[in-house]
Formats: C-alpha cells, structure tokens, sequence
C-alpha cells in the first residue's frame, strides 16, 4: 500500500494544533465568532479533542486539535494519527503548533493511520488527508509509512497465502522494483548448499523451505539484515495449544521487518551494501518432522541437541547468521519474533534488542526517542551460557527451567556469528487497536534502526 500526502491546493483546510498551557493564545488568535464557538463547545486542548470552525457560510473555516499537556502525550504517541481518524472529508495543512520531531511525528503519523488491511474485504476509505507539512521531508516520510505498510501486509495475509513461495515473492518483488538481486536456494538445494538445520525446520511441510539472498547497493559498507521467515508454526511435534497458535501467521514478523527496513533503505538510496537473508520455512508436523532429542549439526559444525521442536526460529536463523558472517560484513542485524519471554519482560510495544557495543545501543536508544519507535537493551548475559550447553552436544535450543528464554535464545544466535550483531526479538503484532496502529500486524524497530545507521555504519 502507497502512503503518501496529498496534492497542496486551495482549498485545503487549516488545521491548528494547541497545546494546553497554549490554549488562552489560541483562542485569542480567533475571530469572536470562533472564540465563542470554542468555548461554547467546551474546546479545553485536551490530547486527541477535535473541533472544527464554521465560516460564515457554514463550511469549515479551519480546525483545532487538542495536543493536552506533555504528562498526557507521554502516555502515547502518533496522537496525530488519532486526530485524523476523527475529522471530516477533506484535505488539510497544518499551519501552527507543531515544529521539529513533534511535526515530523504527526505526520507519519497521519500517514500510517491511512493503512488498512483490505486483501478480503473492502476497507472504509480515508477521508481526511494531509498536506505534507512545511519543514519536513516529505518524499522520506511516505517512504518510511509506505515500507512500514508492506511489513503489516505481509504479517497480516494469513498463511494459506503467505507460506515461503510467497514470502519468496514478495521479495522478489521489492528487489524489482529497486534494481536489487536476489537468489534462492530451495528444498532439498538446501542440503547440498550446508544449510541442514533451514532444511530440517522446513522438511516437513509441503510447501518446500528455501533461504532467500537479496543484495542492493555498490557502494559503501556491508549491512547484512537477516529475518526470521517462519510462515506458521505448529510447534512441530512439541505441538502449540490452540491459544498460542492462533496469531502464528505472524511467525514470519522478522521477515516481513526486514523487509521493510530494506525497502526504506533502498527508497532512500542509503550509501551501504545492503544484503537481506530470509530463511522462510514453515514449521509442520508429519512423519519426516524434526524430534525432541534428534542432534542436528548446523553449517557451522556446531550440533544442536533439540529439546523443543517449537524452538525452531533460532535454528534457522542459526544458518543464516553463519552464512552472513562468512562475508565479515560491518554489521548484521537480525529481527525474529522469536520468544514468549521477551513479550512478557517488555510487552507488545517495545521491540528489546541485544548487542555487546555500548556505542550501538546508546544510538539506537537515542534514535528511537528521536522517531517514536520504543526499544530497549536486553542483556547478553555470559553466564547464562552454560544454559544452553547440554552436554551431548554443543548447543542445546530449548533450555529447561523457565528463566530467561529471550536471553537464553539470544546467547544461542550469537554462538553462530563474529561480526558486529544487533540481534531483535520482536512481537510484531498490535493487539489493540492504538493511534496510527490498528489492531494486526506491525513493524517494530525498523525505524530506530534507519536512524540509527548513520552513527553504526559511521556513514
């Protein structure tokens, strides 16, 4: 889905933002018309409150948004995105009270809450549009909404249309449409190739698994961005209950994330070589499933003893990973929705993240401040390695014991890689509808991340 402003024109409505300890200047700013409308209205500025003017013609002069105070705004964010589901048909232009970070926020803010999921059923037009505002970057703004609504379409289509030749196409796709390369290696290509532990996840389904490998850029540093691409998970053997089975079409989220950040990048002609890695499986159940306690030997040569076939995603994401670091990129990034733990440590709005470089930490955080998209440094915790270490082979994927499973998992995915690692264990979903997000699919960290490049990569 394309997000972007609108044409500017005539017409267009204004649209004034106040703050509340602005609100006295604001109604004084009025015709007494207007300032009488206001108060007969009871417009006090409270966060998300809407009130158009009337003209003398009964047509809409010109609208206040309530931006509250700044303890209410911080309860939230995209407030603007709120705002523009609640005005009338029409195109507006945002001519006072917003500037900096604040303007740029409610614009991709209004620009994501256009998104709708409209694949099988049709979808309530967008009636309010926006003129991009003066003193932001307007054409990197619809980049980033639009990147940001291929990541919710893909975590949103159900797995019956999106299993890994469709996840395979979709990368196609985005490689098309910028000049990128991309090779796939499939189903049993994928023994030959030393890539036994995709092939292992993925054997038992009919829809063959395969590894994607899309490269962009002739310039620059080497960012590798690898995505977990698990179309569905039963759990395999270790068979999910029903409750916890039920969203698992959003198993693939790190996948249709990485996408996304790709299709920011490569929209915005970044200066790096940007490589993309997808393993896209699904994890079925039939008799050529994987078994709790089969050893599987991964392309690095270390062996995994599986404890849980549900632990599947680190196991694929394991091959990728050592596949990345054999080309010693300048970073690599992975974005898995990988555990449980990490949704209960932080929840469903924070993406945590994990990297032994306090520099990159700091300028994520720093980043993700700047843009509204929350994340938070989990910890690679060395001692906890012996948690993961069976005895009966190097690796164990499912440590017992119920601690620690997002820490757990990621000391496991840094086992495979030497290169700079930022690893992210995201959710990926929304489970209630929120400003600018409607329940479903979303991304998380995408956008932290691209404002972060240019202090990670020194671009």
């Amino acid at each position: 889905m394309l997000l972007t402003f609108a044409a500017d024109c005539d017409d267009s409505i204004p649209l004034r933002v106040v703050d509340h300890a602005a609100l006295d200047a604001a109604l004084a700013d009025l015709s007494d018309a207007g300032r009488a409308w206001a108060q007969a209205q009871g417009f006090t500025a409270a966060l998300g409150q809407v009130l158009a003017l009337p003209d003398t013609q009964g047509a809409i002069a010109q609208v206040l948004v309530g931006y509250g105070t700044a303890n209410a705004r911080a309860r939230g964010r995209f407030h603007m995105g709120a705002a523009a589901a609640k005005l009338p048909a029409g195109t507006y232009k945002i001519v006072a009270g917003l500037a900096g970070p604040d303007l740029e926020e409610a614009a991709l803010g209004w620009l994501l809450s256009q998104y709708k999921f409209d694949r099988y059923a049709p979808a309530k037009a967008t009636i309010a549009q926006l003129i991009a505002p003066e003193g932001i970057d307007a054409e990197k703004t619809a980049i980033i909404a639009s990147a940001e609504a291929l990541t919710r379409d893909l975590i949103n289509t159900p797995a019956s249309d999106m299993g890994p030749q469709e996840l395979e196409d979709a990368a196609r796709a985005l490689s098309g449409e910028y000049g990128a390369k991309i090779a796939v290696i499939t189903g049993e290509d994928l023994l030959t190739q030393n890539f036994p532990m995709i092939h292992t996840v993925g054997r038992a389904s009919r829809r063959a698994p395969r590894l994607l490998d899309m490269r962009w850029g002739e310039t620059g540093p080497l960012l590798t961005l690898v995505g977990k691409g698990v179309c569905f998970d039963t759990g395999g053997l270790n068979i999910k209950p029903g409750a916890s089975m039920g969203l698992m079409k959003k198993d693939m989220g790190g996948a249709a994330t990485v996408l996304g950040l790709a299709q920011m990048i490569m929209g915005l002609g970044l200066p790096v070589r940007l490589r993309v890695l997808i393993p896209a499986v699904e994890n079925s159940i039939d008799g050529d499933a994987f078994r709790p306690q089969d050893i599987l030997t991964s392309r690095k040569g270390l062996t995994v003893e599986i404890n849980n076939t549900d632990a599947e995603g680190r196991l694929v994401l394991a091959d990728a990973l050592t596949y990345a670091d054999e080309e010693m990129p300048a970073l690599v990034i992975s974005m898995a929705t990988l555990t449980g733990a990490a949704r209960v440590a932080v929840g469903p709005d924070i993406a945590p993240f994990y990297t032994d470089s306090d520099a990159a930490a700091t300028a994520l955080g720093m980043a993700a401040t700047t843009v509204a998209d929350p994340v938070w440094r989990m910890p690679f915790h060395t001692p906890y390695e012996t948690l993961i270490e069976p005895g009966v082979a190097d690796l164990d994927n499912a440590p017992g014991g119920g601690m620690a499973g997002s820490i757990t998992a990621a000391l496991f995915l840094r086992r495979f890689i030497d290169s700079p690692y930022i690893h992210f264990d995201i959710y990926g979903w929304q489970p209630v509808a929120a400003p600018a997000r409607p329940k479903g699919g979303v991304g998380m960290g995408a956008r932290a991340i691209l404002a972060a490049l240019p202090k990670l990569l020194d671009l």
